[in-house]
C-alpha cells in the first residue's frame, strides 16, 4: 500500500520538491538555469525544491524545462480521438459498408 495517502500537503510538496530538485541535479542544471527555462524566478524555483509553498504553475513550468511531462502520465486521462473525430470515422465506416454491400449485389446480379 503507499504511503501517500497518510502523507500531510507539506510532506506531499517535500517528495515532490526533491524529486524536482534530483530531476534538475541530473540534468546538470543550476536552479537559475531551471528557473530561465521555466520562465520562472530563482526564488519560485527554491521553494518548489524546498517544499515551501509553491505553486502548480511553477512545478509544471519545471517538469516541462526538465523535459519530463512524463511525469503526470498516471493522472492524466488518456487521450483519444475528438468527438469530431469520431464522428468522420463513422463516416468513413458507413460509406465503406455502403461500398462492400453494392459490390455484393453487382456479383450477386451477375449469377
Amino acid at each position: 500500500m503507499s504511503e501517500f495517502p497518510s502523507m500531510t500537503l507539506s510532506e506531499w510538496e517535500a517528495v515532490l520538491g526533491d524529486a524536482v530538485r534530483q530531476l534538475r541535479i541530473d540534468a546538470g542544471l543550476s536552479q537559475m538555469e531551471l528557473a530561465d527555462r521555466a520562465n520562472a524566478s530563482r526564488s519560485a524555483i527554491q521553494a518548489l525544491e524546498t517544499g515551501r509553498g509553491s505553486r502548480l504553475r511553477t512545478l509544471l513550468a519545471a517538469l516541462r524545462a526538465l523535459d519530463r511531462g512524463d511525469a503526470f502520465d498516471m493522472i492524466m486521462p488518456p487521450v483519444g480521438p475528438s468527438p469530431m473525430e469520431m464522428l468522420m470515422a463513422a463516416r468513413r465506416a458507413a460509406k465503406n459498408r455502403e461500398r462492400v454491400q453494392r459490390g455484393l449485389r453487382l456479383r450477386d446480379d451477375r449469377a
